[in-house]
């Protein structure tokens, strides 16, 4: 049906009228000369509409003669004659294809360039850089080049680390994303990086500053592991001396420089815990349920106005929740509005073997070690052993030693102490 019409629009047809008591013949000896009719509607004055193909209106002609049933024609649709009134109307469809060919050519060109995504990178920067890379307002779409634009944008603006160049119709959308600087000192001093804990140096990688500890070195908390004093570079001096045996004159040492030490320090660092079970374990635990009172305490005399007087449960405890009555013109009301709550426990009674006992003591041992960790800790090694107590024989003690792999290093402050090595205080 859709086909059909379609191209019943693309070569025309008109709605026609025709009186409706030739209807039956008109209409029969159409469809047997094989004129196409559709949309037949009944009309007033005993007139009826239908619609016809634009190539069935001249044979048409002939079947209303030979029925002397004259017909109408109503209305025109379709693509021949949408061409004729264009036809008739020459200055106004120039004017619209000069308008189209116009807009079609102007959405060719970029017009827009946004740049989104900076805070300390100036926009004119990026703006300076991608007018010399041949971006710039009305140049054609077909002439961005986004990867060779993305390039130089990367490689001539300072302190971003990456670049996208989007071309969306008219518009070019450049996003950045800045470098992550470290954060600086408060007081616009040099900063160390120190060790947090004690441990066993496994690798270091030095981005700023002059590495304090080598591979392999043991180094205790506040220790430095990467100086922000970087000392001048070491040369090989020939000194001559004179027959005196008088050296020559030395030259001046170049001074310290001092920078904001980074860098990674990955060491091997144990941690231990000690946790115990006992044998027979008595306790209670809540059950959920309990019952609320609601009361009001007037002096020391307490009064209950909503709740159970006896309370269903054979072991609960209570919590009171009071609630002192508002002052009336700065006089304390001596009145509380009490909320008692009974909630009921059940009790319980464990007994364990000693390797149950150990097995819970250790496990107990190791989730006290692991709340210790810091983010990024990985585990390389965990041992247990039991502990002997000889003042308690209804426990059994265990110790957890776990190794773990982690970056020890944080920044401080650094201390002028002739080259920034040493512990920090």
């Amino acid at each position: 049906m859709v086909l059909f019409r379609l191209l019943s629009r693309l070569g025309g047809y008109v709605t026609i009228t025709v009186p409706g008591k030739c209807l039956e013949k008109f209409v029969n000896l159409a469809v047997a000369r094989g004129i196409v009719l559709w949309d037949v509607i009944i009309l007033e004055a005993g007139r009826v509409s239908l619609k016809v193909r634009l190539s069935g209106v001249h044979p048409l002609r002939h079947v209303a003669r030979m029925t002397r049933c004259r017909f109408k024609i109503a209305a025109r649709h379709g693509l021949p004659f949408f061409i004729s009134r264009l036809r008739k109307r020459r200055v106004f469809t120039v004017g619209a294809l000069l308008f189209v060919a116009a807009l079609y050519l102007l959405s060719s060109f970029v017009w827009f360039i946004d740049i989104t995504g900076n805070k300390r990178v100036p926009k004119e920067a990026v703006e300076r850089v991608a007018r010399e890379a041949g971006l710039k307002l009305g140049v054609p779409r077909w002439a961005v080049d986004a990867t060779a634009l993305e390039e130089a944008i990367l490689r001539q603006v300072p302190g971003l680390s990456w670049v996208g160049v989007y071309v969306d119709g008219t518009s070019v959308n450049i996003k950045v994303v800045e470098r992550k600087l470290p954060p600086l000192d408060e007081t616009g001093r040099p900063v160390d990086v120190v060790a947090a804990r004690d441990g066993l140096v496994k690798e270091i990688l030095v981005l700023s500053g002059h590495p304090a500890v080598s591979e392999g070195d043991t180094v205790i908390a506040g220790q430095v592991l990467i100086s922000a004093a970087i000392p001048p570079p070491e040369t090989e001096e020939e000194k001559d001396e004179d027959q005196d045996g008088k050296p020559a004159v030395e030259q001046q040492a170049e001074p310290v420089r001092y920078v904001h030490a980074r860098g990674i320090v990955r060491a091997r660092v144990w941690y231990e815990g000690e946790a115990q079970q006992v044998l027979l374990e008595k306790g209670a635990e809540s059950t959920g349920r309990e019952i609320t009172k609601f009361g009001i305490k007037i002096g020391t005399k307490e009064i209950i106005l909503m709740g159970p007087r006896e309370i269903p449960f054979t072991h609960y405890q209570i919590q009171v929740e009071r609630k002192q009555a508002p002052a009336w013109r700065n006089i304390n009301v001596p009145v509380e509005l009490l909320t008692v709550r009974h909630c009921e426990e059940k009790h319980y009674t464990n007994r364990y073997n000693r390797d149950e006992a150990r097995r819970l003591a250790g496990r107990r041992a190791l989730e006290g070690i692991r709340k210790q960790l810091p983010e990024g800790a990985k585990i390389t090694g965990q041992r247990l052993e039991e502990v002997e107590r000889p003042e308690n024989g209804n426990a059994v003690g265990v110790r957890a030693v776990v190794e773990t792999l982690e970056d020890i290093g944080v920044e401080e402050p650094h201390h002028y102490r002739g080259g920034g090595s040493g512990i920090v205080d």
